[in-house]
């Protein structure tokens, strides 16, 4: 019987030291924001806050002019025990900072975000013609015509590959044969 050592002597160590960073590792990203613009809309999520009296904390948008936290516009944190988050419609472009300060009075963090102004789209005329071969399938959906050389290089690929499939298993050697 053969017995095939796992690790090697000097990878034990390694991996007494891995292992409780791996463990570690989810933990220590939870804490602080995550900022996120969408046109003139400004999203702040966290994970850092837990329930409080009702509340899980507040997130304030502050401006160029505003130093404290009670100046910037506030909204009121709502979500769940892994992830909260506030967010801010029409915001005027500029430069902002998000802070989030959790219902026990401790700052989760802040972060500074360029708001940027809000593009609009340009209106477009769709015809709505009924499809003339049906549904498109493939991936997405999409539909090309190849030519007939890529169909013909394409033919060639198959057929040269079935050919070479039959003349290997042809070759494998029978219980009839010695080598």
């Amino acid at each position: 019987m053969r017995y095939i050592r796992v690790l090697p002597r000097s990878a034990a160590p390694l991996a007494a030291v891995a292992l409780p960073l791996a463990l570690a590792g989810p933990a220590a990203a939870a804490a602080g924001i995550s900022v996120s613009t969408s046109g003139t809309n400004v999203t702040v999520v966290t994970s850092a806050c837990a329930l409080n009296n009702g509340s899980w904390g507040t997130a304030s948008l502050l401006g160029s002019g505003q130093t404290s936290f009670a100046q910037g516009r506030q909204v009121a944190l709502t979500g769940t025990t892994t992830s909260q988050s506030a967010a801010w419609a029409g915001v005027t472009p500029g430069t902002y900072t998000v802070t989030v300060q959790c219902s026990n009075g401790v700052s989760a963090g802040s972060q500074v975000v360029n708001v940027s102004a809000a593009t609009t789209p340009t209106p477009t005329r769709v015809a709505t013609a009924a499809p003339s071969r049906g549904v498109a399938g493939g991936l997405g959906g999409a539909t090309r015509d190849y030519g007939t050389l890529t169909l013909g290089v394409g033919a060639g690929l198959v057929g040269s590959a079935v050919i070479a499939g039959a003349w290997f298993l042809r070759r494998r050697p029978g219980p009839y044969r010695r080598y």
